[in-house]
């Protein structure tokens, strides 16, 4: 039996700022926007709702709706998350509901329906395709986080325009979307894109979040249609500043606990784990990882494991809870189908971490630097081996917290995490 190295637990210090009343920061920025001037009784409303797993969505969702609604309107919700949920609209509403977004929770009803319409062409010829749904409604709220993107870099990047050029186009708005960006980039198709659907669309304000290193909310800010590009170009400088990430630039292996839709959009994130797929993308510099190693999909996924390429190694329990029809067409839609690609599994840990270490270029296992965290969004809190001790104590942000002790195994071979 291979002799691992101890591991000790750290917790990552990081000042960052925290929206606690949420509710109370939306109802002044509908003051602010003069809300009740702007709508009138009647009016069908219709409000965007992304698949990602964003803290705060259904409170400020419903803080909306109520507000529109004791105008007199008629506010609904409807999915705006391309080819997710198995690119049905009943896979939508369950993704949805994963994230707590139902009809009672926002006090509105959903209406997904994977229809979409022409509203116009770009200049690269091919047509921009929206939601039916949307179409209907008399005004559009979009709401959305607004964070960097995992495949690329720009001045927009994975936010409220996205949501709109991708997310509003179903599963064929997606997919030509995502064509496009092959040949021509991601800056300059999202630019174009957005650019009609502002034109075209009745915008009546966005709503962008920000999200801090602990996944919650750090700000919200309300965006005009008019002013909504240049105001979501500023937010995305502030939340790159709050990205998870982390304390180390070199690790031999890296263990997460999961992967998830909910957790990133690229399954894991690719700014924390320093590796990406998509054809054309800028290679990252840091963090170097040599070996990946994912234990778990979260049950908001539904068996969609975009991004499980990345890794190196999996679960045979992750391997079981694969919905390969959905994980294929999101992969698909977004060009990348390299995402998709199952690593090698194992039926126990243990198994995983020895492979990982022989493959890892480290002959003396003692000198392995692993860590382990939960997943790539929630940081906080992580085990790292004896090799990454001296680092650990030498940075002002980092606290240990235990003894060295060795990884803990359970009889059948698996670790147990401890998280709390």
């Amino acid at each position: 039996m291979k002799d691992f190295p101890k591991i000790f637990k750290i917790h990552q210090k990081i000042d960052t700022p925290y929206l606690e009343q949420v509710e109370k920061r939306v109802h002044e920025l509908l003051d602010q926007f003069e809300l009740s001037k702007k709508v009138k009784k009647g009016e069908r409303i219709g409000l965007t709702a992304g698949s990602r797993g964003i803290k705060d969505k259904a409170r400020v969702l419903k803080t909306i709706v109520d507000r529109l609604k004791d105008l007199g309107a008629s506010p609904f919700v409807v999915p705006c998350m391309g080819s997710h949920g198995g690119a049905t609209g009943e896979g939508q509403i369950e993704v949805l509901k994963s994230l707590g977004i139902t009809e009672k929770s926002v006090g509105a009803p959903i209406i997904s329906s994977m229809d979409v319409e022409e509203i116009g062409r770009t200049k690269f010829g091919t047509p921009v395709l929206i939601a039916r749904d949307l179409l209907k409604a008399d005004r559009i709220v979009v709401v959305n986080r607004v964070k960097p993107h995992t495949d690329f870099r720009g001045e927009i990047e994975s936010g409220l325009v996205k949501m709109m050029v991708i997310g509003m186009g179903k599963h064929q708005g997606a997919l030509m979307v995502h064509r496009l960006t092959i040949k021509h980039g991601f800056p300059a198709v999202i630019g174009e894109v957005g650019s009609i659907i502002l034109k075209r669309l009745p915008i009546l304000f966005g709503v962008g979040m920000i999200e801090n290193q602990y996944g919650k909310t750090a700000f919200i800010d309300l965006l005009k249609s008019k002013e909504l590009v240049e105001k979501e170009k500023a937010l995305l400088k502030k939340a790159r500043r709050l990205i998870p990430s982390l304390p180390f630039d070199q690790m031999d292996i890296l263990i997460l606990d999961e992967m998830g839709k909910n957790i990133s959009g690229a399954g894991m994130d690719t700014n924390v784990i320093g590796r990406r797929l998509f054809i054309g993308s800028p290679k990252l510099r840091k963090p170097k990882i040599t070996r990946i190693f994912v234990r778990d999909v979260t049950e908001e996924s539904h068996g969609n494991v975009t991004g499980i390429g990345m890794a190196d190694y999996i679960t045979k329990q992750l391997f079981d809870k694969i919905d390969y029809s959905s994980t294929a067409v999101n992969c698909l839609t977004g060009m990348g189908p390299e995402n998709g690609r199952i690593p090698i599994f194992f039926e126990r840990d243990r198994d995983v971490l020895s492979t990982a270490h022989d493959n890892s270029g480290i002959l003396n296992p003692q000198d392995l630097r692993i860590l382990w965290a939960k997943n790539t969004l929630e940081l906080e809190y992580l085990y790292v081996s004896q090799a990454l001790l001296k680092e650990a104590r030498s940075n002002p942000r980092l606290e240990i917290l235990s003894d060295p002790s060795e990884f803990p195994f359970d009889q059948n071979g698996n670790l147990i995490s401890k998280w709390s």
